[in-house]
């Protein structure tokens, strides 16, 4: 049966990679948060998809020119003034010590396709060991070069790559890596592709699902992971089966 991660937490009613979006994902019993890491300008893993601040805070800029205390101040749900409620955006320490005490998996993507974080992978695996999260951990990026330093450090922690292509043979090349997973945006999960990537024992996690004939579809196609912005739906639809 496929799984249900939530796409930046509870993302289609509450405001994104907040920690109010992890934990109403975690309320309506789902399997796993899909999440992003950036660093700050003094190197500290913070939760936020974009580069910049602009789409999601009340601020502006790009993220890797603020400290931590900088970005601190800012509200990552102006967006949604009907909450009533300010969210800071999270730091990753500050989502391990919450989700460690819940049986969920976290899918944590690493935000190197645009600007590489140098360094980023070894904070991030430092801080999954500080909280012994090693076997409740997929790390993704759509540079898949950074997963590859990622798999260097930590060989035992799940991985996988992320990716909006058409590659031939996914299957063989995320196995010819020693990477577990393949990310792909769904519409690119053609029969072919998952009789592929099956024949070569790779774990599909596949983004952003959000409408209920793709869900079925990718429900009756035995996909592992299904990521979703409305994880209730999606509930739903695999209740009723």
């Amino acid at each position: 049966m496929s799984k249900i991660f939530a796409h930046r937490g509870f993302s289609s009613k509450y405001p994104e990679n907040t920690m109010l979006a992890f934990k109403k994902a975690i309320e309506i019993g789902v399997d796993g948060i899909e999440l992003d890491v950036q660093l700050t300008k003094d190197g500290v893993p913070v939760i936020i998809h974009d580069e910049t601040l602009e789409r999601t805070t009340d601020g502006q800029g790009n993220i890797i020119d603020f400290t931590y205390d900088e970005i601190s101040k800012l509200d990552a749900s102006y967006k949604f003034k009907n909450l009533n409620i300010v969210n800071k955006i999270p730091t990753l320490n500050e989502y391990f010590d919450f989700v460690k005490d819940y049986n969920i998996v976290t899918n944590l993507e690493l935000k190197t396709s645009v600007i590489e974080y140098f360094g980023i992978e070894e904070k991030v695996f430092e801080l999954i060991k500080k909280y012994k999260l090693e076997n409740n951990i997929i790390i993704s990026s759509f540079n898949h070069y950074s997963v590859l330093r990622f798999k260097k450090l930590a060989p035992n922690i799940k991985c996988g790559f992320l990716t909006e292509s058409w590659l031939i043979d996914a299957g063989k090349y995320t196995q010819k890596n020693r990477v577990e997973c393949y990310h792909p945006y769904f519409k690119n999960l053609t029969p072919e592709v998952i009789k592929e990537l099956k024949s070569s024992n790779i774990e599909i996690n596949t983004w952003t699902v959000n409408k209920k004939r793709d869900m079925e579809y990718l429900i009756k196609q035995n996909i592992d992971v299904i990521i979703t912005n409305h994880p209730d739906l999606l509930k739903d639809i695999l209740s009723s089966i």
